[in-house]
């Protein structure tokens, strides 16, 4: 049982209090490092955890080092997708096989702490459904280039969406309540899905929690961010703030409460 604000949740017995549905694109040297850390720490906070780790078309050992840590014991629940369509679809066919009220998004590169992750967890499920949690990246050990990206990036966002309740938008672990997160009815299958997520939780009127954390440089592996990750931010920014694209989504929202 999970207190949740004035509401209180039940699980039932062997249902994980909170699901992170971490996307693994040709992640083979980061798996065995994220995955357990972030096992070991959930267990020792008292905290039922679902690893749902979504090979997102890898071409090389992932699936099969997801399926050796399940084996070992390891709260993991390995998916497949075919063919790589982006890291949003990676997460986005991750969410049916989540069973968790609360469910995370969480990139496979270790850079954020699975402690932080923990009291981040901590601090917002007694908040409620209308509340969502993320990190922000506080200290983070980018070249100056990648910093300065990262300002004008989160400046113009801000512009755009100044009640958007985050000075970091594409700072993750996000956690959001199951409830919450079929009402988003989120789509974007690339990069975007970040503000897609932090953009319709504005419109709902749920509540931002916003957690400082040390963002470590990727230990290994590789970056799978591209110069053409900024057009796309842009693309779709001016696509979601003038172009009428919400609207739909908007109205079956007041649908709701009719």
């Amino acid at each position: 049982m999970t207190e949740t604000g004035s509401s209180t949740t039940r699980t039932a017995p062997g249902t994980p209090e909170l699901s992170i549905i971490i996307p693994c694109y040709n992640e083979v040297e980061a798996i065995p490092y994220t995955f357990p850390q972030l096992a070991a720490a959930f267990e020792q906070a008292g905290i039922a955890l679902e690893l749902v780790g979504v090979d997102n078309g890898s071409s090389d050992g992932t699936p099969n080092k997801l399926r050796e840590l399940q084996a070992t014991g390891l709260p993991i629940v390995p998916v497949t997708v075919a063919t790589n369509r982006g890291y949003g679809f990676g997460l986005l066919a991750g969410i049916p096989h989540a069973r968790a009220p609360w469910i995370g998004f969480l990139p496979a590169d270790g850079q954020v702490d699975a402690e932080d992750v923990v009291r981040l967890f901590q601090a917002l499920a007694p908040c409620g459904p209308k509340t969502l949690g993320k990190i922000r990246r506080r200290f983070r050990m980018d070249g100056l280039a990648r910093k300065l990206v990262s300002i004008a990036y989160n400046g113009l966002v801000c512009c755009l969406y100044p009640r958007l309740g985050s000075i970091d938008v594409n700072g993750t672990p996000k956690i959001v309540h199951r409830s919450t997160l079929e009402r988003m009815q989120l789509s974007s299958e690339r990069w975007f899905l970040d503000p897609e997520i932090l953009i319709k939780a504005q419109y709902m009127g749920v509540r931002v929690l916003e957690m400082n954390a040390f963002a470590r440089m990727r230990g290994t592996g590789l970056s799978h961010v591209r110069a053409s990750t900024c057009w796309e931010f842009l693309r779709q920014l001016a696509r979601y703030r003038f172009s009428g694209y919400l609207r739909p989504w908007r109205r079956s929202l007041e649908t709701e409460r009719i």
